[in-house]
């Protein structure tokens, strides 16, 4: 019976170290495996390599090799459980979008995770399809109005994409503009129509940008990328990109002002407009009745916050009073028209003829480059003596009932002597009376401490030049490495920029503007508050910061909802 017992317990520890290196096994099984979604690619075609580790693990595979002959794009990461014949599986797939650098068959080298490591793949990289215009399935071009322009005048940059072809997941990345600082403004709304080119038929999406440098040197702007999957021959491709051209404009100082108004605001535009309305005739003008007058002036080529106020003038015999202005922008085929209406309450104090001065704008053509005057023409106003504030004049005195007068001279003269005799000794007592309230005043005044006078708060420069000086002290804190100065800027700019609905953190405001700024600020925002901290590169930041693009409402950074998968009419 002894020898039975040892028997078994010899077996019962067989088959636990039997179990114990089948685990073993499986564990150093654990294998790691590669493989991409197709074997051939174009050169600016996107494709997709999967990293399956057969076990559940807490590691990341080592993506770093990758960098030397592919971009490395979007990377997602997924857990799969499977249960067969009773035995769970788990395993973890990571997927990675690559483009290849250059030409060829190349070979995506092995991935490590952990001990493990995947077996090489080899990818044939071909020559992409460079159709000229016309020819092409899809293309981009890109243009700017002017290559050579002034300090705050505008240029115009429009993008177009053409494709003959149906699309799938498009996206637009609008490009980065470095050099000098600029305010970037969209010019429109994002237009579509169809075009014809060498017999083919293209939709056509338009997106038109406008810029104003802040100083003079050089604007430079890369190329507007378009990436999309292309339906082609029933076939759909991976991610295409496909780029515009750069531009360079060269940006000038502000040339001196004209001879005949040195003290001229800078004003560069394409076209300045002077026009004027009234509440009603000024021919017709009561004393001591309000008249309104509205001036408003337009430019093309120019935002309204750079516009300048059309000061009320200074007229003997009238009281002008200014009200707040209304500042409005219009959208035209050359760009943005900025608006800007005074308005003025206008009173005469006395009867007669009033002259109001013409009133002049210099401002800059930038077709012709040379000074221009805009001009409202002087006005004759003609104001008209109230009957209530006139003397009364008697009838005649010899007026008779059948109409008949009698001319004596002493009839007339009578009743004016009474009449002019009264309003002097009525101005004479209103005179004396106002002499007495001022020396009353005076005296009051004495036995008083004075107090001196409460400083006047000084005006706030306009807002586009606040935000300017924001920008540029959130660009020093980047360079500087300093996080909370940059985020001190950057939300203070978006207080200006959205009164009504301020961001309240730089998360909330990457979800506002588009890339590059919005990239920066995330990783920001990351590194300050993200559980794992991070990363942020202060100089990236700062050419970021250099031209801010706003999105409209409903706009994505990524705007799959303006360029919609598309199928064009027939060719």
């Amino acid at each position: 019976m002894v020898g039975i017992h040892k028997k078994k317990i010899h077996q019962v520890i067989l088959c636990t170290l039997c179990t114990l290196c089948m685990m073993l096994a499986t564990t150093a099984s654990a294998a790691v495996t590669a493989r991409v979604d197709r074997p051939t690619v174009d050169l600016n075609e996107s494709f997709t390599l999967e990293i399956i580790a057969d076990s559940n693990t807490d590691l990341e595979p080592d993506l770093l090799p990758l960098e030397e002959s592919f971009f490395v794009g979007q990377i997602s990461k997924l857990s799969n459980t499977s249960i067969l014949n009773g035995e769970i599986r788990r395993s973890l797939t990571w997927t990675v979008a690559l483009m290849a650098k250059m030409t060829g068959v190349q070979e995506i080298p092995p991935i490590t995770i952990g001990t493990e490591q995947s077996e090489p793949v080899r990818i044939t990289v071909n020559e992409p399809t460079n159709a000229p215009p016309g020819e092409a399935d899809v293309f981009v071009t890109s243009e700017v109005d002017l290559e050579e322009t002034y300090v705050q005048a505008q240029i115009l940059y429009r993008i177009r994409i053409y494709r003959a072809v149906a699309t799938r997941q498009p996206a637009l990345r609008e490009p980065t503009i470095t050099g000098v600082e600029a305010l970037v403004e969209l010019a429109g709304d994002e237009r579509q129509y169809e075009a014809v080119l060498n017999g083919r038929a293209y939709n056509v999406i338009e997106r038109v940008i406008a810029l104003y440098p802040q100083e003079s040197g050089e604007i430079q702007i890369s190329p507007a990328r378009f990436e999309a999957r292309v339906l082609r021959d029933g076939r759909i491709t991976g991610r295409k990109i496909f780029q515009s051209d750069s531009h360079t404009i060269n940006v000038l100082p502000i040339p001196a002002p004209p001879a005949s108004h040195p003290d001229a605001m800078w004003l560069p535009a394409r076209d300045v407009q002077l026009s004027e309305d009234w509440s009603r005739s000024p021919d017709e003008m009561e004393v001591g009745e309000p008249v309104t007058r509205n001036v408003s002036l337009s430019a093309l080529g120019q935002i309204e916050t750079q516009l300048p106020a059309i000061d009320a003038p200074e007229v003997d015999g009238l009281n002008i009073y200014a009200d707040k202005p209304e500042l409005g922008r219009t959208l035209e085929s050359g760009g943005i028209r900025g608006v800007r209406k005074d308005q003025y309450a206008i009173i005469g104090l006395a009867d007669g003829d009033l002259q109001l001065p013409a009133v002049e704008v210099p401002w800059w053509d930038i077709g012709t480059g040379e000074w221009k005057v805009a001009t409202l023409p002087a006005r004759t106003l003609t104001v008209r003596g109230n009957a209530i504030l006139q003397v009364p004049v008697a009838p005649p005195m010899g007026v008779t009932a059948e109409g008949a007068a009698d001319t004596t001279p002493s009839a007339e003269a009578a009743p004016l002597v009474v009449a002019n005799s009264f309003w002097q000794r009525a101005a004479e007592l209103l005179a004396v009376l106002w002499i007495l309230t001022v020396a009353a005043w005076w005296w009051s005044s004495r036995s008083r401490p004075r107090r001196s006078p409460e400083p006047r708060e000084p005006e706030l420069p306009p807002v586009h030049k606040r935000q300017a000086q924001l920008l540029k002290t959130a660009r020093k804190a980047a360079v500087a490495g300093d996080g909370a100065g940059v985020r001190a800027a950057v939300l203070e700019w978006g207080g200006l920029q959205w009164p009504d609905k301020a961001p309240r953190s730089i998360g909330e405001l990457s979800n506002l503007v588009a890339s590059p700024l919005a990239d920066e600020l995330r990783k920001l925002s990351s590194a300050s508050y993200g559980p794992t901290g991070g990363e942020w590169n202060g100089e990236d930041l700062a050419r970021a910061l250099k031209s801010i693009s706003i999105l409209t409402a409903g706009e994505d950074r990524i705007v799959n909802e303006q360029l919609p998968p598309l199928m064009p009419p027939a060719a």
